[in-house]
């Protein structure tokens, strides 16, 4: 069975991302990527839905579609379903992926209460690099169960003072 970690994060992703970084704040990245999740479900999501899904009103929705409109990476009709073009799926399923890499990460350290929080401050600010470095760790960690099982003992070890 193929592993979900070794699927994505190519250096086309990362390329993709970078070229789009100029016209993608850390705001559109979550749009489009909320647009991307609904996309695999229903492959379309409407504004109100989508201001739903993001705890945003439908005016802030509107807008922030328009601009992933005008950067191609949706097609969207006032009123009507947004879908995402070729290349708003590849940059969507990629910004999932990078989520999804950084939560799987953090589970792993055992954070908690934080999760999503934490993962959506970090996820807008890694590196490529970073990302890739932590990719790796996770396939390790995946692969070497015993490993992560040390670190959760010496974690509880530490967390009641010994």
């Amino acid at each position: 069975m193929k592993n979900k970690d070794r699927e994505f994060y190519t250096f086309r992703g990362y390329q993709m991302l970078k070229q789009n970084k100029r016209l993608l704040t850390p705001s559109t990245e979550d749009y489009l990527e909320m647009i991307y999740r609904n996309f695999q479900n229903e492959g379309y999501v409407r504004i109100q839905r989508l201001a739903e899904q993001l705890n945003v009103q439908a005016p802030s929705a509107t807008r922030n579609v328009q601009k992933l409109a005008k950067a191609g990476l949706v097609d969207y009709e006032k009123y009507g379903i947004i879908k995402l073009t070729q290349k708003g799926m590849e940059i969507g399923r990629f910004l999932l992926e990078r989520h999804m890499l950084i939560e799987s990460f953090l589970k792993k350290l055992g954070v908690a209460d934080t999760l999503l929080r934490d993962t959506e401050m970090i996820e807008h600010q890694i590196s490529t690099d970073t990302l890739e470095k932590i990719r790796l760790l996770n396939q390790f960690l995946e692969d070497n169960p015993d490993v992560l099982d040390r670190f959760k003992k010496f974690k509880d070890g530490q967390a009641k003072g010994n």
